[in-house]
């Protein structure tokens, strides 16, 4: 059909049928040319919703008789289980996350801006159990929102932006040492990042989106602290890192392979994954080129629940990601996943990058613009 290319993929070699007869299962898969986004809202989604089956299909390498009814999304692990993660439920994180070591604790003041949204709780959450000291206000972009919301022990009044400027200076004459994260919307990132280095605060910004090189521009003029960085979940740092590593020490090693993208994530999020666009670029650097348009982008929870294999008490924050690189001729191929349920990996960095940037501001290190990098480059991380 018109728009639509077949990609030949070979079995996975943990098929149960003999070697010798890999070659029957052979099938051609059609695969959305135009940059399909997976949302039932979006408005090229109804054309691509037989794409965006072919595409599951396409990164299961079982024979269709051995498929088994659950997500195509999940691989055989060398024991044959499901390599998509094992997503446990709240509770349980919480348990586990007890039992790991962490290091020995600081206290300073931090001010979430962001309360009103899930993510800003999670990280004020992280914040408060890691010891720090919440600071009982938070910002909205609404004027009307004027409440009170208690995270832990702290009830946080929300304030509208009109008021902004003058509790800003309260906070700083009661706590001159406080950091700043920001969790708000990308249409508020540079005026946030305005304010923030007009007060000399330093801040985290976890927020993605706005004008990146302003925001940038901003921060250096000022010569304030910040720590930037779209991504906040120090083990997806590392390996995006690792990737770029690899791409400028092997440049062109997949040269002439086929690369398919697929992302998924909560339906709020709109914009297409900045680290899944990270990742493609290394593997462009490694020889594999690649449209960014046609990043296949999940955001229906039907199809993240039956396709992706999300389960459903993590559809509204999610994170999966998958790369599938096949060779020219279709005789080898390769995947990479990372997958999050929930928002604490990204709760957590983001509390280890305030402690990060709480010890630059103290040691007074250069006043610069850091990233996640730094802090695993810095180590002593939960």
């Amino acid at each position: 059909k018109k728009g639509i290319k077949t990609v030949r993929h070979v079995p996975s070699q943990r098929s149960p049928a003999a070697p010798e007869d890999s070659a029957r299962y052979l099938r051609d898969i059609p695969v959305c040319q135009s940059g399909p986004s997976l949302s039932g809202t979006h408005p090229q989604a109804a054309p691509c919703s037989k794409q965006a089956a072919a595409a599951g299909d396409m990164l299961s390498l079982r024979p269709p008789h051995a498929r088994p009814s659950q997500s195509p999304w999940r691989r055989r692990g060398r024991l044959g289980g499901a390599a998509a993660p094992r997503c446990v439920g709240v509770a349980a994180e919480a348990d586990a996350s007890e039992r790991v070591a962490s290091p020995p604790r600081v206290s300073f003041p931090i001010l979430v801006n962001g309360c009103t949204g899930k993510m800003g709780v999670a990280v004020a959450e992280a914040a408060a159990s890691r010891g720090l000291h919440l600071v009982p206000v938070s910002f909205s972009s609404r004027e009307d929102l004027d409440r009170t919301i208690q995270i832990g022990h702290t009830d946080v009044r929300i304030y509208g932006p009109s008021a902004r400027e003058d509790v800003l200076s309260s906070v700083i004459d009661e706590f001159p040492d406080v950091i700043v994260v920001d969790y708000t919307t990308p249409d508020s990132v540079n005026l946030n990042a305005d304010l923030y280095c007009k007060f000399g605060l330093p801040f985290v910004m976890g927020t993605t989106g706005g004008d990146k090189q302003l925001l940038y521009k901003s921060v250096e003029d000022s010569k304030n602290y910040a720590l930037i960085s779209p991504q906040m979940g120090k083990q997806v740092v590392a390996f995006v890192t690792a990737m770029k590593i690899m791409a400028e020490q092997f440049p062109g090693a997949f040269s002439g392979y086929n690369l398919e993208v697929l992302e998924s994530h909560q339906a709020g999020k709109l914009d297409t994954s900045g680290t899944a666009k990270d990742v493609i670029t290394c593997f462009e650097k490694l020889g594999a080129p690649y449209d960014m348009n046609r990043i296949v982008k999940i955001r229906n929870p039907e199809q993240q629940l039956e396709m992706v294999g999300v389960p459903e008490e993590y559809i509204d924050g999610h994170a999966f990601h998958l790369y599938h690189l096949t060779s020219p001729d279709d005789s080898v191929s390769f995947e990479f996943q990372h997958n999050v349920c929930g928002r604490s990996i990204y709760a957590e960095g983001t509390v280890d990058a305030a402690i990060f940037l709480h010890k630059k501001v103290q040691s007074k290190d250069s006043k610069r613009i850091y990233d996640m990098g730094d802090v695993l480059r810095e180590g002593n991380m939960r």
